[in-house]
């Protein structure tokens, strides 16, 4: 009579060759998902750092822009100033008398810059264009005298002064604007560089999730199918004491006892087999 142990030493060395198998494909690919975690963790920090410095970016644009606002309203009330104090020189300039025959300072203006059109237009001779220069050197003496003249009145240098002031806060503060503004698009633009590389982070995040939930799940089959394997061979190491004269617990009784060649044909399927089989098999052959 065949020995009914080979069969399952067979078995269990075969169980324990997969136990041993789906552990390590259980371990390695818990090795790959602690791997995959850490670079998921490593993915969010960077993400949360990106997102922090795009906020700092923010919050200075936002700064820089109400700075640019501010300095519009600064801008505009100067220019108001301006030009409320450049009518009013006009008007003392207008209320002002001319010389008894002294050409009006707006004339001689008028006249000065029709004759410089003419210098840059017009083909001269050497005797011409002396005497066009002469004449305009005239002019702008003619000019500058009245103008001195008009500014030792004490009350138009006064105004003169405020003018000049007003001018110069104006263009400091549109100054202001143009430079506030360029710093606060250069904040908004690397805000916005800043969040669009956060969003590509966590793009690759969610892959790397995705990837680690899929080996997280193959882990845990393997883990399932060691845990089987281990069981197997357990319940093979049952049948094995009982095969070799050991005692086993009998959960049911069989309505008529296996025969030898039906018990060897279930073991090589693959089949398990009862400790109650054995244990019939082994009367049988003692008998």
């Amino acid at each position: 009579m065949p020995d009914p142990t080979e069969e399952l030493e067979r078995r269990r060395a075969e169980s324990n060759e997969h136990a041993d198998a789906f552990r390590a494909t259980r371990d390695r690919l818990n090795a790959e998902a602690r791997a995959l975690a850490d670079e998921r963790a490593a993915i969010v920090d960077a993400i949360r750092a990106k997102s922090a410095e795009a906020q700092d970016h923010r919050r200075h644009r936002d700064e820089l822009n109400g700075q640019v606002r501010e300095a519009k309203r600064l801008r505009e009330e100067w220019n108001r100033k301006f030009q409320e104090l450049g009518d009013q020189v006009q008007q003392m300039r207008r209320a002002r008398p001319s010389r008894q025959g002294a050409v009006p300072v707006w004339r001689l203006k008028k006249d000065l810059k029709e004759l410089e059109f003419r210098h840059m237009t017009t083909a001269l001779t050497g005797d011409q264009e002396k005497r066009l220069l002469e004449e305009m050197k005239r002019l702008e003496g003619a000019i500058r005298e009245q103008e001195d003249q008009f500014r030792r009145d004490p009350d138009i240098e006064a105004v003169l002064k405020a003018f000049n002031e007003a001018r110069d806060e104006a263009e400091k503060h549109h100054a202001a604007v143009g430079q506030l503004a360029e710093e606060a698009q250069r904040a908004h633009e690397s805000m916005v560089a800043l969040f669009e590389a956060g969003d590509e982070l966590r793009r690759q995040a969610d892959d790397v999730q995705a990837k680690l939930v899929e080996v997280k799940t193959a882990a845990d089959e393997a883990h399932r199918q060691h845990i089987a394997a281990i069981e197997e061979v357990r319940d093979i190491e049952k049948l094995l004491y009982a095969a070799r004269g050991g005692h086993a617990p009998i959960a049911w009784a069989p309505a008529e006892a296996p025969r030898e060649e039906d018990f060897l044909a279930r073991l090589k399927k693959g089949e398990k087999v009862s400790t109650e089989d054995l244990l019939e098999l082994q009367k049988r052959g003692r008998a």
